[in-house]
């Protein structure tokens, strides 16, 4: 198994605090696939606005945060280096659970399609084992 810390997460994806929404890669293989954790914490500063009366993850923020761990996948291929991998579009999109703080966001995605600098990604976050959000991820690696 190949994993990384945040250190060297951030070696491959531009994102950065407050928008950095992984804490750890536990396997991945460049081109292929990546699975990653988000620890959600009550002092996330989204929590503050969604929703004061129950803090819930905001989805596109669970999106985002597959899109990173896809962009792992894509960025640790040599020829990537230094790269940027852009949304290009969701597909198939279901939210089927609400992640709270304290949970540990399991998140998933495997490279299924991919075209020069175009391709499409298969996600799933889940909590528990349990599916809180899957869908395929359109993205691009640009410059």
């Amino acid at each position: 198994m190949n994993s990384l810390n945040i250190e060297q997460i951030q070696e491959i994806i531009p994102h950065r605090h407050p928008f950095l929404l992984l804490d750890a890669i536990e396997d991945y293989e460049p081109g292929q696939y990546a699975v990653g954790y988000k620890c959600v914490t009550y002092r996330e500063d989204f929590f503050k606005g969604h929703f004061p009366q129950k803090a819930v993850m905001p989805g596109v923020l669970i999106l985002e945060a597959l899109a990173q761990t896809g962009a792992v996948a894509i960025l640790s291929v040599p020829e990537n280096k230094g790269k940027i991998a852009f949304f290009g579009g969701v597909q198939k999109c279901r939210f089927k659970g609400m992640v709270f703080p304290g949970d540990k966001l399991k998140l998933e995605t495997k490279i299924i399609k991919q075209k020069g600098p175009v391709g499409v990604g298969e996600a799933v976050a889940t909590v528990d084992g349990k599916v809180v959000v899957s869908a395929e991820l359109t993205f691009m690696v640009g410059e």
